[in-house]
Order: structure tokens, then sequence, then C-alpha cells
């Protein structure tokens, strides 16, 4: 930091601005505006406005202005230091065979800067001003060197520079040597290099020499260690590994420390190359199908899946290829090959590899099964075909028809909104019916999810109520579903959109996450046809009838729904990573779903839990009256907890359920959970560790040692044999538990 002389005393800029204090006019000011706030006659909250409003704006223009001043003194005072810290260039002068180089100037002090190389001794060097006299010939002062103790270098470069400081001490000491080190050699002569223009400022490696070339050295060592390391390898038995060389597969592990590289080349039989095309057909949730794929990933052998659930038109085909509908059917180019009962014959008689090299090892033909295309495999079944709603058309006049504008009711400004009697009047008018029939279309509207009523009231009266489209509603713009307009086609059946919502995200599962489901591909799910399938899917769940569903189905579509839209959200805003973003996340992330909106609160709070508060809430999901209500299960079942992935590591692994067996699956789920770390017991300490997913809802799961007997049931055969001694003597029993990990479960 530049330094400020002034008069034999040394100060920093900012200590002068520390050391800067207020102009007594303001300490003289504010006593007087005390003295006044106690004497006034005034009430005193009025003479502090006064105050405020008056006085202090003037105060402080004068504290900026002394502010100003001081920093333009500051600012005077570095330009000035700076020309005095840039003196004349230093004159060379040589003592004792050696340059020294001297700043001119009156200084009664020297600072010695040593320019030191690798390895070179130091030794205590006291540089001392003697009186000069003047001589006309002569202008330089006469320094003298005095050694104190025997210095190791044989050659120092001393750079002697004016400090400009007065008072201050005449020598600084340098590090003295040890005599145990080696005396260092001499450096080489520096070869000549061609001059090269610098600019005016000084870099970090001029200034500090002796730094960047220490640094310099340590790195060129360190590099030659490493080669020399690794060069050595292939010499040193203990840290050259062949294994299973007797089997020659030809898997070199190279140990080196704190790195482990293994290096697998590819054995005889899986150098030669595949042109053709391996394909195979599958259906979600099959167990051969995930063994021929499971092969397929452990060989390392590229394969195009066709999931008939994903892609329904291909199932024709496959009846067509093959004469049958069962999966899997493996296609090696545009050969039939089998299913998995020929696949396993033929990997263990040794057949395979042959079978592979003679039809693998031409080009793929026209002939094979076409790869699925992004985007061009939109055409479903007939029976899958939209259909037009049978009350579109009046919902279309409607909407041209009815005076849609903002309206105050009951003291709330409603926005979009439309009178019951209006639309009345249109319907009876364009059906020219009666207003009984009328009455009766108007309430169809609203069952079908096209009109809502603004504060829920009724489903449609006839009287002075107002009404709102769907895409009109307040929510409808943030919810993830919903794409420019609503989709007006004819609802489909529930349990129809339901079993389908599951198989696709089933199969996203089986084809982009890991065989134990710990791993999800967020990235390739996101590009994926399958994905852009479930996105379209969404459309039509956004007028649907839920009330259609039985309660299994219930139960089994709102888990499923939830883990679908966990992924969604991890696709759109990434992981939650803070509070904020867990708000986001799990609160304003939405789908319109028959008509309202749900959040992954909602459904897990909301439905699943029947309204109840979610994890350090004051409030429930669902007021009084709210529809949304009729959906939720009358009582509640703690396992949906072991049900629901919010993509973290410390959740549930992700799955879909089947409505047929959802109850079967939840308990599978939570045993699962369970033995993979979601409780810890020590028996030493009378410690049980439980996952933190418990003690947040713990209304659901009850007492903790009830908690201890519910947990018994998804345990091992050995922890619940240690936690059922913990709950039989009697004995105290501490609980824990466990930090949640908000990672991402890449």
């Amino acid at each position: 930091m530049n330094q400020i002389k002034k008069e034999g005393s040394v100060f920093t800029s900012f200590d002068l601005f520390l050391r800067a204090q207020p102009p007594p006019v303001l300490y003289t000011s504010i006593l007087i505006f005390i003295s006044l706030y106690i004497f006034s006659p005034f009430n005193h909250s009025v003479f502090i406005a006064l105050v405020f409003v008056f006085s202090l704006p003037f105060f402080l223009f004068l504290y900026s202005l002394f502010l100003f001043l001081l920093v333009s003194f500051f600012s005077i005072s570095e330009i000035i230091n700076k020309k005095e810290m840039n003196p004349e260039p230093p004159k060379d002068v040589v003592v004792d065979d050696r340059k020294i180089n001297i700043s001119n100037g009156d200084v009664n002090g020297t600072v010695v800067i040593l320019d030191d190389q690798l390895g070179a001794g130091f030794s205590d060097v006291e540089m001392k001003k003697i009186i000069s006299e003047k001589k006309e010939d002569c202008s330089l002062n006469s320094v003298e060197v005095n050694k104190i103790g025997e210095s190791n270098a044989k050659e120092v470069n001393h750079q002697i520079q004016s400090n400009g400081t007065n008072g201050y001490n005449s020598y600084m000491p340098a590090i003295k040597a040890q005599a145990h080190f080696p005396k260092p050699q001499p450096p080489p002569p520096p070869q000549p290099q061609p001059e090269l223009e610098r600019s005016q400022s000084v870099s970090l490696a001029e200034s500090m020499p002796s730094i960047g070339k220490y640094i310099k050295d340590r790195s060129t060592t360190l590099s030659a260690a490493i080669i020399k390391r690794l060069s050595s390898l292939t010499e040193d038995g203990e840290d050259f590994v062949v294994k299973n060389d007797s089997l020659n597969l030809e898997v070199t592990e190279i140990k080196i420390p704190g790195v482990k590289v293994i290096v697998k080349l590819k054995s005889e039989d899986e150098r030669f190359d595949l042109k053709g095309r391996i394909t195979f057909f599958s259906r979600s949730n099959c167990r051969d199908c995930t063994a021929v794929r499971k092969f397929f990933r452990e060989k390392r052998l590229p394969y195009v899946e066709i999931n008939i659930d994903v892609f329904p038109k291909r199932a024709k085909e496959l009846v067509e290829r093959t004469g049958k509908s069962e999966v899997p059917q493996i296609f090696f180019n545009e050969k039939l090959l089998g299913g998995l009962v020929t696949l396993n014959s033929l990997r263990n008689s040794g057949e395979l590899d042959k079978r592979m090299r003679e039809l693998l090892s031409q080009k793929c033909p026209d002939g094979a099964p076409k790869v699925p295309v992004y985007g061009f495999d939109d055409d479903e079944d007939e029976e899958e075909e939209e259909e037009k709603d049978e009350l579109l058309g009046i919902v279309k006049l409607l909407r041209q028809s009815l005076p849609i504008q903002d309206r105050l009711i009951k003291m709330k400004i409603v926005k979009n909104c439309f009178a019951g009697d209006d639309m009345l009047e249109v319907i009876i008018h364009h059906l020219d019916c009666r207003r009984k029939k009328g009455i009766e279309t108007g309430r169809q509207l609203v069952q079908k999810h096209f009109i809502k009523h603004v504060f829920g009231e009724n489903d449609f009266e006839e009287g002075r109520h107002f009404y709102r489209f769907l895409e009109h509603e307040p929510f409808i713009t943030a919810c993830f579903n919903f794409r420019i307009s609503i989709n007006d086609s004819e609802p489909k059946s529930p349990s129809f959109l339901a079993d389908k919502l599951a198989r696709l995200m089933t199969a996203i599962l089986e084809a982009y996450a890991s065989d134990d489901r710990h791993h999800v591909d967020y990235y390739r799910i996101g590009k994926s046809e399958e994905f852009r399938r479930y996105l379209n899917l969404t459309r039509d769940l956004q007028r649907v009838d839920l009330r259609l569903l039985s309660p299994d189905e219930r139960l089994a579509f709102f888990l499923n729904l939830y883990n679908a839209m966990a992924i969604h959200a991890v696709i759109t805003i990434g992981h939650p990573e803070g509070i904020l973003d867990r708000r986001a996340f799990f609160g304003d992330f939405q789908y319109v779903i028959g008509g309202y909106p749900y959040s992954l609160s909602v459904i897990q709070n909301g439905i699943l839990r029947n309204n109840r508060k979610s994890p350090y809430s004051l409030v429930r999901p669902f007021g009084n009256g709210d529809r949304r209500l009729k959906f939720a299960p009358a009582k509640v079942n703690p396992l949906i907890h072991f049900g629901l992935c919010n993509g973290t590591r410390s959740s549930p692994t992700v799955r879909f359920f089947t409505a047929q067996g959802v109850e079967g699956e939840l308990r599978g789920a939570a045993r699962e959970y369970f033995q993979n770390g979601a409780i810890e017991i020590n028996l030493d300490k009378r410690t049980v560790s439980l996952t933190r997913i418990i003690k947040w809802f713990s209304v659901d799961f009850g007492q903790e040692k009830d908690v201890l007997r519910w947990v018994m049931n998804y345990l091992d055969t050995t922890r619940a044999g240690l936690l059922t001694h913990l709950l039989s003597d009697g004995g105290p029993i501490h609980f824990v538990y466990q930090d949640y990990d908000w990672a991402g479960n890449l």
C-alpha cells in the first residue's frame, strides 16, 4: 500500500481514513438538538419528526462535504507519493567486484532486497551509510558493506533502494544460513536473448523473482518425479498387475498411489465390427425383457428397443414378423433370433457369437425393423384418436358471445368472468330450447370442466352467479401441462390414462435409469421420444373426470403422478438446493388435472395424507369446501411415503405402481427402503437411527415406540431380532434421525 510521509510519521491511506473524525460542528449540533428535545414545549414525537424532516438533511450534507474534502486530500497525497516513490534511475556502484544498485536521494536508512538463487545460503547483511566527503568530480556516496557471519553464497546480487522514510533502522537483517546445508553451485551464465519491448508496468515475476523461480523449479521437479514414477511402473512387479491372464481376458490394472487406472481391452470375441443392428420388441414391467436388456448392457452391445406400450402401432408389426404377440422378440438385422429362451440357449452352447458374426457382419438392410424416430410416431391406434367434444360448438359460441370482463364481487376483484344469466340466455337462444334444458347444458359444461364458478360455490344455478372459463383461471398459465389453449377434445377414460401414464413412465425408467433405480439420467429422458409422448399425455389430464376412478386406481394414479411430475420438475427447473428452490419445486410446479391445480405438495399432503399440514407449515393445503378433498382417502396409509420419490438421494427409489397390486408394491417399497439404510440399530448404545421422513411425518406413524413395532414388519430377520430385544427388556431407547441428502439421484 502506498505510504503518505508527513513530518517523520508514516500513515497509510486506510489509517488516515480510520482516524478521520466528523467535524466538531456536527457534535455541537447534536448536543443542541438533544437539549431542545429535553426542554422543548412540543410533543417529543413531533419534535423528532421536525428534526428528521428539516435538520438532518442539512447536517448529512455537511458530513458528505467533509468526506469529499478528505478523499480529495488523499488523492492529492497519493499523487505526490507516487512521484516520491519513483525517483531517478539508480546508479551502479562496484564494491568488491560486485555491482550494487543504490538509489539517489537524501536518506538516513536503506532497505536491502536479496535476489536469491534456488538452494543458495543466506547471510546476515548490514548496510551502513558512512559520512561522504564532497568532491568536485564525484557525487556518489561511498558505501561500506560488512558481512556478519560467514556467507555460503558464491554470488549475491544486491539491489538497494531508498524507502523514503526518516528515523528508521539503518539495516534490515536477512535469514541466516544454516551450517548443515550444502553449499550451492553457481548458476550457469545466462544465455543471450533478444531484447523485447516492455510496457512500463512491472509484472509480478519481475517484482518477486525469488518466488517465481522457486515455483518454476519445484514444478519442474514434481513433473520429473511423476514421469519417473510412470516410467518405472513396468519394472516394478508390485505396481503392475495382470489379472485373469490365464483366461486371456487381457485386463490390465495399473496402481498409482492415489490413482487407480484400469484398462480393459476388448476380447477377441468383441473385436469384430458390428455393421448390423440388434433390435428387440418389449413391453413395460416384463421380466424377460429386463433380462434381455441387462444382457445387452453387460456385453456392451448397442441395441434398439421398441416398447409396444410406448409405440402401440408397432404391435401389429410384431405380429406380422413373428406370428405372435409375446415379447421379447430379438432381431439380428431382419432375421428373427427368438426370445429369451433362445438367447440363453445360444449363449450357453457358445453359438451366440458365431450367429452374431454371421448375421451382423453386413450392413442393416431396409427390411429390418425401423428405428423409432422422435416426433414422427404420433399416429396412435384408431381407438385412441381424439374425438371432438359434443359441447365444443356451444363452448366456442360462448367464448365469442359472452361479455368477459373484470368485476368486483364480494369485495374482491375477479378477473375474466361472466354472469351465469348471460350464458343461459346465449344457450337458450342457440339451442332454441326451454330454460330447464339450458340449465342442464350449463351443468354439463361445469362437469366437463369447461367453466367453473369463480368461488367454487356451485356447479351451475340460475341466478346472479359468476363463472369463468378454465383457460382464464389465474393458475392456468403456471401449469406445466398447459400449452397455449385448453384441450377441447372429449375427455378420455381416467382408468385408461392412469394405466398409460404408468406404462410410459416405467418404460422411461427401464431405458434411462440404472437397474437398481438409484440413478436416473434426466438429461436423456428430457430428449427422448418416450418423454415427449408423456408430455402429450398430460394434456389429456386437463379435463379428466377423476370421480370415475376406484380407490385403488386413485391411489396408484396419484402416486405415479407425483413421481412423474418430480421427474418433469427436475428436467425443467432442476433439483431443489435451497429453501427457496424447494418451495418452487414442491409448491409452484403444477399440473391442471380435472380442472384444478395440483402441485407435488398438494398431491402428497392434500390428497394422499388427507389434507394434513406439510412439515414446518401452519396451514392445510385445502380450505373448507375445496372440491379436491373428495379424492383424498378416508384413512392415511403411512406406506405412501415410501412410494414417493422427489429426485433426491435420501428419498425412496423411483417406481410406478399398478392399480391391481398397489398395496403389495408399497409394502415392497418400504421393505427395500428400510433395508438400504433407513434404519440403523446400535445395541450397545441402545440407539436407533431412523430416516428423517419419519420425523417430518410423525403424525402419520404415531409415537416413536409404535413406529419401531411398525417398522419391524419390513426388516430382515437380524434387524428385527435386535429391535425386538430393545423393546422387550424395558430399557430406554434413544432415537436419532439421519440427515437428509438433498443432492440429486443422478
